[in-house]
């Protein structure tokens, strides 16, 4: 073991001890992700080497950011919401839109930690709200971030758990509000080994607005208050369909062919589009002027998966092109941020990614809200509930594998009754659960007054 080796082991250990026991294993947590960071920064530059804007504003992620309000003047009307990215942002959406609405002087902080969410911040928002890049769950750069910013409360989308934000909010007095709180039996399962900590970091929670009831009893195992825990419902029912997205679809819709069957494969990941592209191999056979609009999840993905559709043979259109799609047309891919709801309007079957691969799926509520017939993989367990509400109401059709799928779209594109049947199942669900917005803001409203 080297002198320098030696220095920060023992420097270590003296850390640990300092501080009373049921603190240990946070200052643990501490002294491990700040030996982590060469590596956190490392892959920070790789993705920028994919997604340039990576490469910018890297002192936000350390808690430099602007000086909000006078630091001597009394509490201000802060709200710092934190949506780790894209999905996050979304179901954000409707919250932010109510707080503007009904405390207009509020300031609304919104952190993301990808770049992709900070666009859809932008795209939603401009400069109603302050964007910037969370601090990493480092405790000067959290402590620095919240000296700037200084909110009065703190609304933390899904399951996003810092032992070291948590704290430090609890420690300066400001409510942390977890919404749209789920937990799967998977992820569960992985936090079982850290539950310790876990139990001190859900404890410093104000109030957990739970989705499901199954989620609830998740958090409660893992440590959270069982009074603060509330079964509110998923926000993502309260989605809202404008005529204006409904006109756009319908323009999208001819350009691509009215009389075509068409279908989307919305938020693939890497190593769903091959199963996807053999899939429509054997609907092109049937059903020969399909088109296939093909929505990779991550930006930096969209070239490969077009080279990837070109190698097939298929004549491929991009959206980034912006030109018409014609009668030889096979896939249309869309390399676009914040379209996919008018992907959805304009499709006749969406095929939701991230369940063919165990990524867990992704939000199947909002093809539903379309009255679009909907197909998804075996593996949705980051929607475990959501899934069996659509499936006991016969709205969504999950397959196993490739053939499956396939056969599964032949039947739903060549019978317009069986899908709008389907899509109607679907939007009935939704509107049948809404409610849970209020519900959540209900609560907010309380601490913001």
């Amino acid at each position: 073991m080297s002198y320098s080796t030696a220095t920060f082991v023992i420097s270590l250990f003296r850390y640990l001890l300092a501080f009373p026991a049921r603190q240990t294993l946070r200052r643990l947590y501490t002294a491990l992700l700040y030996l982590l960071m060469p590596a956190v920064l490392l892959r920070l530059a790789w993705r920028g080497w994919q997604v340039p804007a990576y490469w910018r504003r890297w002192p936000e992620r350390f808690g430099f950011v602007p000086q909000l309000t006078n630091i001597n003047t009394p509490s201000h009307d802060v709200v710092w919401l934190h949506a780790v990215s894209v999905g996050e942002v979304q179901a954000a959406v409707p919250i932010i839109r109510a707080l503007l609405a009904q405390f207009p002087d509020l300031k609304i902080v919104l952190t993301t930690m990808t770049a992709t969410g900070s666009e859809r911040v932008r795209a939603n928002f401009g400069n109603d709200v302050q964007h910037y890049y969370a601090p990493y769950d480092l405790p000067g750069s959290v402590r620095r971030f919240l000296q700037r910013t200084r909110p009065k409360l703190a609304v933390i989308m899904e399951t996003e758990l810092w032992p070291n934000i948590f704290h430090l909010c609890h420690e300066r007095g400001v409510p942390l509000v977890l919404a749209n709180a789920r937990l799967s039996e998977q992820s569960a399962s992985k936090y079982r080994p850290v539950r310790r900590l876990l139990a001190e970091t859900l404890a410093k929670i104000s109030i957990v607005a739970a989705q499901t009831a199954q989620d609830a009893q998740r958090l409660i195992a893992l440590g959270a208050i069982p009074a603060c825990v509330h079964v509110t419902g998923s926000i993502k029912f309260d989605v809202k369909i404008t005529a204006s997205l409904r006109e756009e679809a319908a323009v999208l819709r001819r350009s691509w062919g009215v009389e075509r069957a068409v279908w989307v494969a919305a938020s693939t990941h890497e190593g769903e589009e091959k199963p996807v592209l053999d899939a429509f191999d054997a609907v092109k056979k049937v059903i020969p002027r399909s088109l296939l609009v093909l929505v990779p999840r991550h930006p930096e993905r969209f070239t490969r998966v077009a080279v990837l559709c070109q190698k097939r043979g298929y004549a491929t259109v991009l959206r980034s092109q912006r030109i018409a799609c014609n009668a030889e047309t096979d896939v249309f891919i869309g390399d676009s941020m914040g379209e996919l709801p008018l992907f959805y309007a304009a499709s006749d079957v969406a095929f939701v990614g991230g369940s063919l691969v165990p990524v867990g799926g992704h939000n199947i509520l909002e093809p539903a809200a379309l009255g679009v017939a909907i197909i998804i993989g075996p593996f949705m367990f980051n929607f475990e509930e959501i899934t069996r509400m659509m499936r006991e109401a016969g709205a969504v059709c999950q397959i196993q594998d490739t053939s499956e799928l396939s056969t599964t779209l032949i039947v739903y594109l060549s019978d317009a009754n069986l899908r709008y049947a389907a899509g109607e199942k679907g939007r009935q669900l939704v509107e049948q659960n809404r409610g849970a917005l209020n519900a959540l803001m209900g609560m907010i409203e309380e601490y913001i007054n």
